[in-house]
C-alpha cells in the first residue's frame, strides 16, 4: 500500500453508527453543551461584575471558567453537528487545530487545578502569609506561566502529529481528532510516537493528579488545628476542588498512561473530561459555594431592578 504524507481528511466515526442512538446523541449532547457554556459564562459574568468575589480563589474560578468553555467547545459543537450528517468528514489542517486546541485547554484546566489547590493550601496552611504570597500580581504571573506551559505542551502535541505518516483508511474511530486515534492510522512503528505522548500528556495528567492529592491530604491533615466552623467551610471548598479533580483526572490517566492499545470504552471514557467535566464544574462550585450563589443573586437582582426602572 502506498504511503501517504499529507492525508487531506479523516472520517469521524462518532459515538455511534445507530441511527436511533445517534438521534439520543444530539439531544444530550446539546443540552450538556449548552448547559456547560451558560453555566459557565454565568460565572465568569458574576465574577467579573461582583464587587465580593475579588480573592484569588475566584480569579482562578474565573480562569477554570473560561478554559472550560473553551475546553468544551473544542470537541462538543464537532459532536453535536457531525450526528446530522451521513458523512463526518473533518480536513486534515482542522484535524490538527482541534487536537491543539484540545490540548491546550485540556491542559490549561490541570494547570489552573493545580493553582486553585495552591492557593487552599496557602489559605488553610499559611493564612498569616496569604495576603503576601497569593497577592493579586503573583496570581497573574502564576496563570500566565500556565497558558505558556500549555502553549508548550499543545505545540509539542501537534508537532508529533504532524510527523506522523498516513496511508489506507483514514477513518478514525473517535468523536474528535486526538494523538492516539491518529497513531492507529499512520503507517509508521509507533512504539516510539506512543512513548512520547506518554511522557508529555500521561506524565502532566499523572504527576498533576498526584501532586493534587498530597496536598489536599496535607490540608485536611492541617484543618485539626482549626475551629469546627474553618474545618466545615474548608471542607467544602476542599470536597468541591476533590470532586473535580477525581472526575477529570481519572478519564486523562487512563487515556494518556498506557501502551499503544485501544479499547471500546475509550470513547466514552473521553467524554468524561472533554464534555462532563466542563459541564459540571460550574454545578460544583455554584451549588457548594454560598458566596458565588450569594454574588449571583444579587447581581442579577440589581439588574433587574435597574432594567425595570428603565
Amino acid at each position: 500500500m502506498q504511503q501517504n504524507n499529507s492525508a487531506t481528511e479523516f472520517i469521524l466515526l462518532g459515538l455511534t453508527q445507530d441511527p436511533k442512538k445517534q438521534k439520543m446523541v444530539f439531544v444530550i449532547f446539546f443540552i450538556f453543551y449548552v448547559g456547560t457554556t451558560v453555566g459557565n459564562l454565568l460565572i465568569i459574568m458574576t465574577i467579573k461584575f461582583s464587587q465580593t468575589l475579588g480573592s484569588p480563589m475566584y480569579f482562578f474560578l474565573f480562569h477554570l471558567s473560561l478554559v472550560d468553555t473553551c475546553f468544551s467547545t473544542s470537541t462538543a459543537p464537532r459532536l453535536i453537528v457531525d450526528v446530522l450528517f451521513t458523512e463526518k468528514s473533518i480536513s486534515y489542517s482542522e484535524c490538527m487545530t482541534q487536537i491543539f486546541a484540545l490540548h491546550l485547554f485540556g491542559s490549561m484546566e490541570i494547570f489552573v487545578l493545580v493553582l486553585m489547590a495552591m492557593d487552599r493550601y496557602v489559605t488553610i496552611c499559611k493564612p498569616l502569609h496569604y495576603p503576601t504570597i497569593m497577592n493579586r500580581q503573583v496570581c497573574i504571573i502564576l496563570i500566565a506561566l500556565a497558558w505558556i506551559g500549555s502553549s508548550i505542551h499543545s505545540i509539542t502535541q501537534i508537532i508529533l502529529a504532524l510527523r506522523l505518516p498516513f496511508c489506507g483508511s483514514n477513518l478514525i474511530d473517535h468523536y474528535c481528532c486526538d494523538l492516539q486515534p491518529l497513531l492507529k492510522l499512520a503507517c509508521m512503528d509507533i512504539y516510539g510516537m506512543n512513548l512520547l505522548v506518554v511522557f508529555n500528556s500521561g506524565a502532566i495528567s499523572t504527576s498533576s493528579f498526584v501532586i493534587l492529592m498530597i496536598s489536599y491530604i496535607v490540608i485536611l491533615h492541617s484543618l485539626q488545628n482549626h475551629s469546627a466552623e474553618e474545618r466545615k467551610k474548608a471542607l467544602s471548598t476542599c470536597t468541591s476542588h476533590i470532586i473535580v479533580v477525581v472526575l477529570f483526572f481519572g478519564p486523562c490517566i487512563f487515556i494518556y498512561i498506557r501502551p499503544p492499545t485501544t479499547f471500546p470504552m475509550d470513547k466514552m471514557v473521553a467524554v468524561f473530561y472533554t464534555i462532563g467535566t466542563p459541564f459540571l464544574n460550574p454545578l460544583i462550585y455554584t451549588l457548594r459555594n454560598a458566596e458565588v450563589k450569594n454574588a449571583m443573586r444579587k447581581l442579577w437582582h440589581v439588574r433587574i431592578t435597574s432594567e425595570s426602572k428603565r
